[in-house]
């Protein structure tokens, strides 16, 4: 869009030094410079300042180190934005299953404090960062879909709590007014995502030249969604979505199982699926996601970019030349499926 047309705004942006966030930040400021965006992050497990250094001492960017729960601080941060885009989130499900209760503070309460706020400052925009996983599982072999009148059925205490925070920014729009849009994605990939999460562990474990070990029989099936890609989506959904709307983001047409994504990352690498080592699997472990997105594409014209394949690739190679942002995390990550038993 490069920002024709688009009269300057002050965006907050919750969970910016996140996965998403920092990649939905890069973008704003790159296509839409004149824009303002303070970054509202606690700096968790998931959140990274190495994640923002290419921008971090851009005119137009500030970040402010605090919780979505500080009621005082969220309120006066907010006295002069015009859109709010609420990323900030617990949001491995592994960590939910160890210790639920950041999870429900983080997830609902920190986004009711947001609304609270929004509502009282007269925000012109509340956007909603969901996930597909509010919608539980889907049969293997079926050709069902999530869509945005999927009744909602969580496994796990983070989509539960995800789910809460759905029905709470629905409720605010309800209840009392508030402009406020919310969209659901589907798996994400790219730069910059956490080796907790599966296929950066999958990659920083070739590169270190580790087994692939994958979760029951390796079946289960998701929507792999490019960082950008859906980056772009909630662009087209700030610009033009329906006040009170849900919209649905995928990046996919066809089903692929973990078990598939790994052999293709084995053989990117040069290595045999001898790598790939089957181990416990997770409790509650949803069997399979798809998604509908044929609302955003009919309404807002947004279809994904990027081929998996190609883009997969592209993220290898991302992991193998920028070892400096990884490396630090990665005994952590396993350390946590150590804790869990599943390595």
């Amino acid at each position: 869009m490069g920002g024709e047309g688009w009269f300057v705004m002050k965006l907050l942006v919750t969970g910016g030094a996140g996965f998403i966030g920092c990649n939905f930040i890069r973008y704003w400021l790159k296509n839409y410079p004149k824009d303002k965006i303070v970054n509202l992050d606690k700096l968790t497990y998931a959140g990274h300042l190495s994640s923002t250094l290419d921008f971090k001492d851009n005119k137009n960017y500030r970040f402010i180190k605090a919780s979505i729960t500080n009621t005082r601080l969220v309120d006066r941060i907010m006295r002069d934005v015009d859109i709010v885009i609420h990323f900030a989130a617990e949001s491995h499900v592994d960590r939910s299953i160890i210790g639920p209760t950041l999870f429900i503070k983080t997830n609902i309460l920190g986004t009711q404090v947001l609304l609270d706020a929004a509502l009282k400052n007269k925000i012109k925009r509340f956007h909603y960062i969901g996930t597909d996983e509010v919608f539980g599982s889907l049969q293997l072999g079926s050709d069902k879909k999530f869509d945005e009148e999927t009744n909602y059925d969580p496994r796990s205490p983070y989509s539960a709590s995800k789910a809460a925070a759905d029905h709470l920014v629905r409720a605010y729009f309800h209840t009392y007014g508030l402009p406020i849009t919310i969209t659901n994605c589907s798996n994400n990939y790219g730069p910059f995502q956490d080796p907790e999460k599966f296929i950066p562990r999958m990659i920083t474990n070739l590169i270190d030249g580790m087994d692939l070990p994958i979760y029951g029989d390796g079946l289960s099936v998701r929507d792999w969604l490019y960082v950008e890609d859906h980056v772009r989506a909630i662009e087209s959904v700030i610009m033009g979505g329906r006040l009170g709307e849900t919209y649905l983001i995928g990046g996919m047409t066809r089903d692929i199982s973990n078990l598939d994504v790994a052999r293709k990352l084995a053989s990117i690498f040069g290595k045999k699926n001898s790598v790939i080592k089957f181990v416990k699997d997770r409790a509650g472990h949803d069997r399979r996601y798809a998604v509908d997105w044929s609302k955003i594409k009919n309404e807002l014209g947004f279809r994904p970019r990027y081929d998996f394949d190609v883009w997969l690739e592209k993220t290898v190679d991302w992991y193998r030349e920028n070892e400096w942002w990884w490396r630090s995390l990665k005994s952590r990550a396993e350390n946590l499926y150590r804790k869990t038993n599943q390595y």
